[in-house]
This record gives C-alpha cells, sequence and structure tokens, in this order.
C-alpha cells in the first residue's frame, strides 16, 4: 500500500449490455500470481495501471441491478474511473459479425456477456507480451512477477479489502535502470530484454497506437526492434480490444482452432484461411473458440521451460 493512500474515488456504471465481468477482464490477468490483477474473495477485481495522470488501483465489482460498481485510488484514479466502461467493452462493436461454424455460434449463444474490452494503455500490456515471447507460460509469468515486485511501485488503495502484495507495473524510466544481473536475476534473456529496453526508450510514442487501433496501431508497435506480429496482435487485444489482431505466431492457438474448428491441426498459414470469412472480426472468433471450452488432444509431454537464472 502507498503510504496516505486511502479515500477512494468511486463510480457506479450500468452497462446497456449483458456482462459477463470475469470473461471480459481475464485476458488482463497473468496467472494467479499477477501482483497487478488480483480477484478478491468478494468477487471484486482488483487491477493497477500507469495512466497519463500517474500509477493507480481500480477494483470494479458487480452490484445489484445490473450495476457495476468501481472505485479507484492513487494519482490515476480519474482516469481510471473514466475509463470503466471501455474497459468493460462498451467501445466493443460487434454487430457485423458472423459465426460461421456451429461451435463459434453456440458459444456466442451461450456467452453473450462475452466483451473485448480495453484498457487504453499500451506499455502496460507491452511488458507482459514481449516477456512471454519463445518461452513457457511459467517462465513468463515469473519474470512478470519478479519484474513488478522488485522494480513496480506498491500499488496505491486501502489498508483493509484490498489483496496483499499488489504493485503497478515497471514504468519505461523504471525499466532502463534495470542492470544486467538484475534482468538475468528475473529469467529475462538477452533478445527479450533489449526488445523492452527499445521499446522504454520510445514508449511515450508508442501510447499512440491506442488511438490509431487496428492494423496502423499494430503497425507501429512492430517498428520497435523486438517487436513482432505476435506481441503486436497480444497488445492491441488488450491495449484497445481490436478485434481482428489475430495472434499469429503463438505456440498453441493454430493448432486450438484448427482442432476446434476442422478437426485437425494447422499452422499459422492454415489458421488465417480458416479465419478468413471472420475479418475484420478474426480475434473475436478465436476469443469465442477459446472460451468454448473445447479442448484439443494432447499427444505429448509439455515443453519444459529453460531457466535463464541458472544460466
Amino acid at each position: 500500500m502507498t503510504a496516505g493512500v486511502t479515500r477512494a474515488s468511486t463510480r457506479c456504471w450500468r452497462p446497456p449490455f449483458p456482462l459477463d465481468l470475469a470473461a471480459v477482464l481475464a485476458p488482463l490477468r497473468r496467472g494467479r500470481g499477477d501482483p497487478t490483477h488480483q480477484l478478491a474473495e468478494d468477487g471484486a477485481h482488483w487491477l493497477t495501471a500507469n495512466t497519463p495522470a500517474g500509477p493507480g488501483t481500480l477494483a470494479v465489482r458487480r452490484a445489484g441491478a445490473g450495476e457495476v460498481r468501481a472505485a479507484a485510488w492513487g494519482a490515476g484514479a480519474e482516469w481510471l474511473l473514466a475509463g470503466v466502461p471501455a474497459l468493460l467493452g462498451a467501445d466493443d462493436d460487434d454487430s457485423g459479425f458472423q459465426a460461421h461454424h456451429p461451435l463459434v455460434a453456440d458459444t456466442r449463444r451461450r456467452l453473450p456477456g462475452l466483451r473485448l474490452g480495453a484498457t487504453g494503455r499500451v506499455w502496460d500490456a507491452l511488458v507482459p507480451a514481449v516477456l512471454e515471447q519463445k518461452v513457457t507460460g511459467y517462465e513468463a509469468r515469473r519474470s512478470w512477477r519478479e519484474l513488478c515486485r522488485r522494480f513496480g511501485l506498491p500499488a496505491p488503495g486501502p489498508a483493509v479489502g484490498m489483496p496483499a502484495g499488489m504493485r503497478v507495473p515497471p514504468t519505461p524510466a523504471a525499466l532502463l535502470a534495470v542492470p544486467d544481473w538484475e534482468w538475468h536475476r528475473a529469467g529475462v534473456d538477452g533478445g527479450r530484454r533489449r526488445a523492452l529496453v527499445a521499446s522504454a526508450q520510445v514508449a511515450s510514442r508508442l501510447e499512440r497506437a491506442a488511438t490509431l487501433r487496428g492494423a496502423a496501431g499494430r503497425r507501429l508497435l512492430c517498428l520497435v526492434p523486438g517487436i513482432g506480429v505476435w506481441t503486436a496482435a497480444e497488445v492491441a487485444q488488450r491495449a484497445w480490444g481490436d478485434p481482428d489482431a489475430v495472434s499469429v505466431g503463438d505456440f498453441h492457438i493454430p493448432s486450438v482452432v484448427g482442432w476446434a474448428l476442422v478437426g485437425r491441426p494447422l499452422d499459422d498459414e492454415g489458421m488465417l484461411r480458416v479465419l478468413a470469412p471472420y475479418t475484420p472480426q478474426r480475434q473475436r472468433a478465436v476469443r469465442y473458440v477459446e472460451a468454448s471450452g473445447f479442448r484439443r488432444p494432447r499427444y505429448g509431454p509439455r515443453y519444459a521451460g529453460r531457466d535463464y537464472r541458472a544460466i
């Protein structure tokens, strides 16, 4: 807890659409131990962020009569409260979406509250996305926790009620100051470190991607060395709720989409062919596949992650 920050700013908002709060916010959480996003026992989602006004903490929970109640603390409190509707999918337009497969159609019918939310912040989504490049989820989440705990600020918020140990993601300046041995200690190899440093050096300009949106926003991110189409798509999905940003190059998604929609594994090229009828909302189709409960067949052992701290 940041000393002296106990008074919350609050907001009540009633979404004019069905809302599955947990499903909309799920992509923002990097594992159960994510120090920037925790789920409290009362069902409230606690999130931290670096905003244009400074660090902030947001707690969002469902209330009676279909309302969402939000409370925020810190310098970024008002900015976070203003962004609650967008965060929960108010800017998401699925009016032109057509389900071309029974699985997608059934999931869309069963989960009307699944929407694409937008944080409005590029940097906070970019850091964990870079950490997830070419490593297992376990390795990436471990590095994310280490960097947040060692170089992120304590989350502003109340002494009672906020989950323990919450941190604000490290700022660009904080990551630029991280010495070599601390990157190693966090399990971050040279390639991902260079991508993060290059991103931090132009972080303020990268925020424009959330305004450009779509392919233009993704192209801006890809100008940074070490940021490719996969990373740009992962950021776009979270920062501006991009409905067409498919994570091309993902280790799992082509296979899952392939087994779910055509009954066999696919590579990236095959996945894009299968998803082509959903353009310009291909990522929405992927989200429905992921949310459907479908599980692809498993034929081999899991990939064993590499611990860079032991090298």
